[in-house]
């Protein structure tokens, strides 16, 4: 006998309940009608969109939930439907999953191992499951289990205890460099510690600063991966088994995975550019913006991000605006109006010159016996700030800025300046990173001038300045910062790890501790690394440690 399964990685809108109840029901009539499968299996929390965050306190949630249910009992016939929701029992909330055939709720699983670190808050919310869930379908013992589950042995053996012939986890799990091999590790781990497969449903979107890449995939008993669903594609994906009969056990695994397609890896520099145009581009459009504006400096922060914006909402929704004052070069003039013509977007040049020197010339009582220092830079900065931030009102565009995670880092940004707008694209991108993803792009077609890229990087708000005039070179300063913000090492032990000049070490190490309250001010942006500004990395702005100690 064959049994077909189908795997929905789908995105969802958070809260939207009703919304995504239909988009469950959709595919639900779609896996049957079309893929011919008797199981469609969604990811964690589909019902409410992931992560739902304290919406799951309001006081409806209970309500809503169960008519989303009512609805599906209702309309989905002749196929088993697997999705995730919050379900409160007797006043404990649940992280749940439940099996629905022919208008009857067949059973009901509580997730059991609840992430409480990095960007989960699972126990501020939920309560721990205790039991397993096994469901007959067509003669196959089916275990369930969520998420968090599978990265723990307790779970999948309690389902293999209770019978379990085939496991479905369902998933909502973020992206993050190299997650993807994470993920494959572990559940060749679990499939041999088991001898059982298990099918790996991923969601598939962007909520806010997490990404969530899809890339489903099955192992069979012996933790082998035999089949692999595209990253960043929503859509049902088909994987098929055979049930053997009891008789042939001892030469044949009940439950045989036939093998399927498997979509090719990524490159990382692939991977985190999808990540970083899918998690705009869910960003503009769940919210509803018209377009985004940025400031084009002819600088490579600015040239990357407005090549992800276009490959996100197209050109047509996308304007450049440069703002050239007394330092910014030809070059910057230069390959500015080259990037934008590549791109095919609106492109301004604004001049901001005369406002800068009315902000000076009514300031000057203030300034007066005051030498000049960073005040007049961060006057430019700001100026260009007020600029977009004006288009974005006007016309109803969000603005993208273009920081990337070495400078939000160190506090190398201007406050109420290039910090201003909604969305960052490169804010957990290191400065390294960046280089290596303009080179990436370019292999997809060029759209960054060369010079773009070899370039000294430069903020252009004082005559012939270099980042590297207040910062060490970036590669000096990636590797700092990541083990430090990343991985958590302390100043001795970076200085223990590589051979690093102290005073550098202990000076960037500070310059990230005092500018926590900056980035408390940023916009929300992709998270890439496993530790990113925003819900990874909560630190307090005021306090007394002190570095070294």
């Amino acid at each position: 006998m064959t049994f077909r399964v189908a795997m929905a990685q789908l995105d969802m809108l958070v809260g939207d309940i009703k919304g995504n109840t239909q988009k469950v029901i959709a595919a639900a009539k779609e896996a049957k009608q079309n893929n011919q499968a008797r199981v469609v299996v969604f990811p964690e929390l589909t019902l409410t969109g992931y992560p739902p965050e304290d919406l799951l306190l309001r006081p409806s949630l209970d309500h809503r939930i169960e008519q989303a249910l009512h609805t599906i009992l209702e309309e989905v016939y002749d196929i088993y439907v697997v999705v995730g929701y919050p379900r409160r029992i007797n006043g404990e909330l649940f992280n749940s999953a439940c099996v629905i055939y022919n208008g009857h709720l067949l059973g009901e699983y509580a997730k059991q191992k609840l992430p409480n670190f990095k960007v989960f808050d699972d126990k501020r919310y939920f309560t721990e499951g205790r039991d397993p869930l096994v469901v007959d379908i067509d003669g196959v013992k089916v275990g369930l289990s969520i998420c968090e589950d599978i990265w723990h042995p307790e779970p999948i053996a309690q389902a293999k205890a209770a019978g379990a012939e085939l496991v479905l986890n369902l998933n909502a799990s973020p992206f993050h460099i190299e997650k993807m091999g994470e993920r494959e590790q572990l559940l060749y781990k679990r499939a041999i510690e088991t001898q059982l497969p298990i099918v790996y449903v991923n969601y598939m979107g962007a909520q806010d600063e997490l990404v969530y890449e899809g890339g489903s995939f099955v192992v069979d008993d012996r933790g082998q991966k035999v089949i692999q669903a595209p990253w960043y594609e929503s859509g049902l994906f088909i994987a098929e088994f055979i049930i053997h009969d009891e008789q042939s056990r001892d030469v044949l695994p009940r439950v045989e995975v036939c093998s399927g397609s498997i979509a090719p890896a990524l490159s990382v520099e692939a991977s985190v550019y999808q990540a970083m145009v899918l998690g705009l581009r869910d960003y503009v459009e769940k919210n509803r913006f018209k377009g985004v504006v940025l400031g084009l400096s002819g600088g490579i922060d600015s040239a990357l991000t407005l090549a992800v914006a276009v490959d996100a909402i197209g050109s047509d929704r996308v304007q450049a605006v440069m703002m050239p004052y007394t330092y910014t070069s030809s070059m910057s003039l230069e390959d500015a109006e080259e990037e934008a013509t590549l791109l095919g977007v609106e492109y301004s040049v604004l001049p901001i010159e005369s406002m800068v020197t009315a902000f000076t010339d009514i300031l000057a009582p203030e300034f007066a016996g005051y030498s000049r220092d960073t005040t007049e830079e961060n006057l430019q900065a700001r100026t260009r700030g007020v600029t977009l931030m004006a288009i974005s009102n006007k016309k109803g565009y969000m603005v993208v800025t273009t920081g990337n995670k070495s400078e939000m880092a160190v506090g190398y940004a201007t406050l109420y300046g290039d910090m201003v707008g909604g969305y960052s694209v490169l804010k957990d991108a290191f400065k390294t990173l960046v280089f290596k993803l303009c080179r990436y792009r370019n292999t997809l077609g060029y759209v960054i001038p060369d010079r773009v890229i070899t370039r000294p990087p430069s903020a252009e708000l004082a005559p012939d300045q270099k980042d590297e005039d207040s910062l060490p070179d970036y590669d000096t300063l990636d590797q700092i910062l990541q083990m430090y913000i990343e991985q958590d090492m302390s100043a001795e032990d970076i200085l223990e790890t590589q051979k690093f000049d102290r005073e550098t070490v202990y000076r960037i190490l500070r310059l990230v501790d005092i500018n926590e309250y900056k980035r408390r001010q940023a916009p929300t942006g992709v998270r890439l690394t496993e530790r990113g500004f925003g819900r990874d990395r909560r630190y307090p702005m005021t306090n007394g440690w002190h570095i070294g100690e």
